[in-house]
This record gives C-alpha cells, sequence and structure tokens, in this order.
C-alpha cells in the first residue's frame, strides 16, 4: 500500500472518530445529516482499504464540501471566532478543517502516486 494510500485511509478514520465524538454536541436537529455523513466517512474509509482507487477522487469534492459548508454556516463562524465552547470550537476546526485539508492533499497525491506507477509500468 503506498504512503499517501495509507495516509489517506488513516485521516478517513480520524475524521470518523472526530465526527462521532462531535455528533452529541451538535443540534440535535441536524442529527440525520451528521450521521450520514459519518457514514459516508466510513464507507469511504472500508472501500479505499479494500484497494478501490476510484473512491480516492470521492475524498477531494467530500472534503471541500465540509470546508465550504462550515464556513458558511453563520453558528460555526461564530463559535470559531468566539470559542464561546472551547471544546467544540477545537474539534470543529480539527475535524472540519485541518483533517479535511489533510485528506484533500492525501488523497491527491495518492491519486498522482497511483496514475504515475501506471504510466511507469505501462511504458
Amino acid at each position: 500500500m503506498d504512503y499517501y494510500y495509507r495516509i489517506t485511509l488513516i485521516v478517513l478514520v480520524s475524521i470518523a472518530v472526530t465526527g462521532l465524538i462531535a455528533i452529541p454536541f451538535g443540534n440535535p436537529k441536524f442529527i440525520d445529516r451528521a450521521i450520514i455523513l459519518e457514514l459516508t466517512f466510513i464507507a469511504l474509509s472500508v472501500l479505499i482499504w479494500k484497494g478501490y482507487h476510484k473512491a480516492l477522487y470521492a475524498c477531494i469534492p467530500l472534503a471541500a464540501l465540509i470546508i465550504i459548508g462550515n464556513s458558511l454556516a453563520p453558528p460555526h463562524v461564530n463559535l470559531m471566532m468566539t470559542f464561546s465552547k472551547p471544546l467544540n470550537a477545537i474539534v470543529l476546526i480539527l475535524g472540519g478543517y485541518v483533517l479535511q485539508i489533510v485528506l484533500i492533499y492525501s488523497s491527491l497525491r495518492a491519486i498522482l502516486n497511483i496514475r504515475s506507477k501506471r504510466l511507469t509500468t505501462s511504458a
């Protein structure tokens, strides 16, 4: 298993764990969407663990949507600006931004490594 491929898998599992920690602190009105999102990350983790390289392509837009959604949600922006609930703010920043950026980077690098291996083996 490629280095960045493995990193992507670790990041996906970390995002799922962070999300499972964050769900009880969130708004109960949105719990259904939060659970679906966590199941998506778990499904991507399983697919990548089983060797489905195409799942890497889904990680990039999903992570971008998470970052954009968190940036456009006024309660999230207020929480990050005021740190009124420090634990919630740290979990939001870690899971909603830091890990998502790492997911985009590691997925992209894993895709590029897979493509370069295909080019070198076919030549």
